[in-house]
């Protein structure tokens, strides 16, 4: 596979880009992300599909400076996609033709059951789960797919997206119940044909959408942690101030913390999320910001592999050790160190009594030991700290991501940071345990 990959996502409301890089056999990370609000399918909906002039010349100008962008990175490979919009439009042929002889670029339009395969390949392997159902909302469609025990059982795509919802009901002039109403009964009669088998409590938010919401949450709820990936939350806590969304006029959405930038599209959006939601029995949400693009990018990484990783590689662990390589002579003593904190780990337990239950979170913080001092030696431990705070990603908790980088934030003088542990406090296990795991790390450390 290439060493840098370029892949180009064009949906109904966004175009993106994104560019990774490869550092390894199992490792990548993102090292440039460009968005741009060209709304190709403005107009197309009330215009039995057709592109309409504006959103194509909006499209030409955008895909032109993400090719800029990607020459300035020197990307390799660059993989086009587009989704509802295009495959939609009777003039899409055309207008795919035109930017190829434009601008040497083919588009790749996929279809609805391509793109959901695409985001739950992303969750199944960047969220810490092992099963639920993904719902990602785009402007003209939504993308479901059922995972079970890591694996994609199934797919689907519904004719419901936020642009398409908006020209055909939101945009009118009727009274907010009315146009409420009558969406309701336009999403319903689309969840008609979703397969009875698409239950399942844990819904796993895809998209714009669902990430804007899930940033409100956080707000509102003050959360912590300044981190979306792998947000989680309940359903019931939340879905008196998700339904009130759609109900209120665009004028009045102020008043829920949302991104001005999503004001346009978000009641559309919340409606149908919580549409969704209802009719698959969801009661948890976990938020993902890897998604399509992520999952092309897996789907050519991972080929050789049935999609997934090696249950003994997580991609982070993977990419930050590629990244911070720690020195020669420490790396040849890693198995000899995990060796020594799981008998210290045991050793220990008559006084933790936690059965162990951390054991996976000492040992990603003892492989990752020594990620400070590729920066400098001078208070390596904090260095440390801040880079797994803001690497350790994917396929983590947010407590397993703290809890790394508090145990890695460790010293001679310190094995818990008083301050820190008071503001992540709700997200970590008692100070007791947190103290005896830094122990216990330390212990490892300084022993030869």
């Amino acid at each position: 596979m290439a060493k840098r990959t370029a892949i180009i996502d064009i949906g109904s409301n966004s175009a993106r880009l994104v560019i990774f890089e490869k550092t390894s056999r199992y490792g990548f990370h993102l090292i440039c992300e460009q968005k741009s609000k060209v709304r190709i399918g403005e107009g197309a909906y009330t215009k039995e599909g057709y592109l309409q002039p504006a959103g194509i010349k909006r499209a030409f100008l955008t895909l032109n400076s993400f090719l800029y962008t990607i020459r300035k990175y020197q990307a390799t490979k660059t993989l086009c996609v587009a989704t509802s919009a295009l495959r939609d439009a009777p003039n899409a042929k055309i207008f795919t033709a035109w930017i190829q002889k434009e601008l040497s670029l083919s588009i790749k339009i996929i279809n609805g059951n391509k793109e959901a395969m695409y985001g739950a390949i992303a969750a199944n392997n960047l969220l810490p789960l092992t099963e639920g159902i993904s719902v990602d909302i785009g402007g003209g469609s939504s993308d479901l797919a059922l995972i079970k025990n890591n694996k994609i059982v199934d797919t689907c795509s519904l004719d419901i997206g936020t642009v398409r919802l908006k020209e055909l009901f939101f945009d009118s002039t009727q009274d907010n119940a009315t146009i409420n109403i009558e969406a309701k009964a336009y999403i319903h009669k689309a969840l008609a044909s979703l397969p009875k088998h698409f239950k399942h409590t844990m819904a796993i938010g895809i998209g714009g959408t669902a990430r804007t919401l899930s940033k409100a949450i956080m707000k509102r709820s003050n959360y912590p942690l300044d981190k979306l990936h792998a947000f989680t939350y309940t359903l019931e806590d939340f879905l008196p101030y998700l339904e009130a969304i759609p109900r209120t006029s665009a004028k009045n959405l102020k008043q829920f913390g949302l991104k001005k930038n999503r004001y346009d599209t978000i009641r559309e959006g919340t409606l149908i999320f919580t549409e969704i939601l209802s009719h698959i029995g969801a009661k948890e949400v976990i938020t993902s910001s890897a998604g399509v693009r992520e999952g092309i990018y897996l789907k050519h990484l991972l080929k050789n592999d049935k999609l997934t990783f090696p249950h003994t590689i997580n991609p982070s662990i993977h990419s930050i050790l590629d990244r911070f390589k720690p020195l020669i002579h420490i790396e040849k003593k890693r198995k000899q160190k995990l060796k020594l904190a799981h008998a210290l780990y045991a050793i220990f337990q008559n006084e933790m009594q936690d059965n162990a239950h951390y054991e996976k979170e000492l040992f990603w913080a003892l492989k990752l030991s020594n990620i400070g001092k590729t920066l400098t030696i001078y208070k390596s431990n904090q260095h440390a700290f801040y880079i797994a705070m803001q690497e350790l990603n994917y396929d983590v908790t947010h407590t397993q991501s703290i809890m790394v980088s508090l145990l890695l934030r460790t010293n001679k003088k310190e094995l818990l940071s008083s301050s820190l542990f008071e503001k992540y406090k709700t997200l970590l296990p008692p100070k007791e345990t947190l103290l005896w795991l830094g122990f216990i790390y330390s212990l490892t450390i300084i022993l030869p």
